[in-house]
């Protein structure tokens, strides 16, 4: 039987360049940023994730807002954030905007909750960053308690150690379809695989450095913890960095100055070393940038998907200032191009690399 895979896309909101390499204003990445999920839509991609953010190089800090107005302007793509950082949220409200999203898309409404892997959130809104294994672990639970209730006669009762108590509270709106799926995102912490299990939510891997392969420990880690609770095997995704074009040279000359701008700047808060050509083509050949022509993503797809078990891929495909009619393309050929041959692929016995 063929291995069943989603194919999506994952966008921070990157601020774009013009051709005179000027900066776009927010406002304009944002509704450039509608445009290219309409365009995902329309190409019959599965999946459009839109992260969060609370500094100047991306657009984004309200998903839920954008979603919304992409909602209106799409038919049948499910919409979702990427990641939803819900240590410095408020579970209960985060549940609100997702189920109103829900309702505004007839039911295509997704979230992956996540610890982030920036914190600038955490003094915007008031947290300490010493808390924070144990804002995770209890936004969580109070979040899985949410999902649980979804408009029942019981209402809501939790208890922890970050706010007062809940009794039979009701939240509303319910999730009109029944239930509001959720995901744990992972960038490599086996507490929050194990935790996925134990809710028995689905778990969504940030791999964006290194083989893909060396997470199928993670994978394994999963399956056996779902076993432990009693649970029952849930979807296991990837979320990954990639760039598309006509050939594997077009995309490397298209994609790399403005990775490179974006990886630099975040290094340098971070105190990594330069970013190089030699990492850069060191990645696309063994690591998990998913670069190229339709066919080499396909292939290197393909074959992360059968490695790891995924039901579903979501490439990351913007990248710094990467400009919006780049952006479109890759979309483009990500769609009409690189899904059909992945699913081909897929159906085969075996998938070379």
């Amino acid at each position: 039987m063929a291995q069943h895979l989603e194919l999506g896309l994952d966008t921070f909101g990157d601020v774009t360049r013009e051709a005179d390499g000027t900066l776009k204003p927010h406002a304009q990445v944002i509704r450039e940023l509608v445009a290219e999920a309409r365009l995902a839509d329309e190409v019959g991609l599965d999946f459009f994730g839109v992260g969060e953010h609370h500094r100047d190089d991306f657009a984004v800090s309200a998903p839920e807002v954008v979603l919304a107005g992409i909602a209106t302007q799409t038919r049948r793509i499910r919409l979702g954030s990427a990641v939803t950082v819900l240590s410095s949220d408020d579970p209960i409200r985060v549940f609100q905007r997702f189920a109103t999203v829900d309702a505004l898309s007839n039911g295509r409404a997704e979230v992956i909750l996540g610890r982030g892997s920036f914190t600038e959130s955490f003094p915007l809104f008031g947290f300490d960053l010493k808390d924070y294994e144990t804002l995770f672990s209890e936004k969580l639970d109070l979040f899985a308690a949410l999902l649980k209730d979804n408009g029942t006669k019981a209402g809501v009762t939790w208890q922890g150690s970050i706010r007062p108590p809940l009794k039979g509270q009701h939240v509303f709106p319910p999730a009109e379809s029944g239930t509001l799926k959720t995901w744990i995102g992972v960038g490599g912490s086996p507490e929050s695989v194990v935790r996925a299990a134990r809710y028995g939510l689905p778990l969504m891997l940030a791999i964006i450095g290194g083989n893909p392969g060396r997470f199928a420990p993670y994978v394994d880690l999963y399956k056996r913890a779902i076993a432990q609770v009693g649970g029952t095997m849930a979807p296991i995704g990837v979320h990954s960095h990639g760039y598309i074009a006509e050939t594997d040279e077009a995309a490397r000359e298209e994609f790399y100055a403005d990775y490179k701008v974006m990886h630099d700047r975040i290094g340098r808060e971070r105190g990594w070393p330069a970013y190089g050509r030699d990492a850069f083509e060191q990645e696309i050949t063994h690591g998990s940038l998913y670069l190229g022509s339709p066919e080499t993503v396909a292939r290197k797809i393909a074959k992360t998907a059968k490695t790891l078990g995924l039901s579903r891929f979501d490439l990351k495909y913007s990248a710094g200032p990467l400009p919006h009619d780049r952006l479109m393309r890759c979309i483009e050929l990500y769609g009409s191009k690189v899904a059909p041959r992945v699913r081909e692929l897929l159906a085969q016995e075996t998938v070379e690399a």
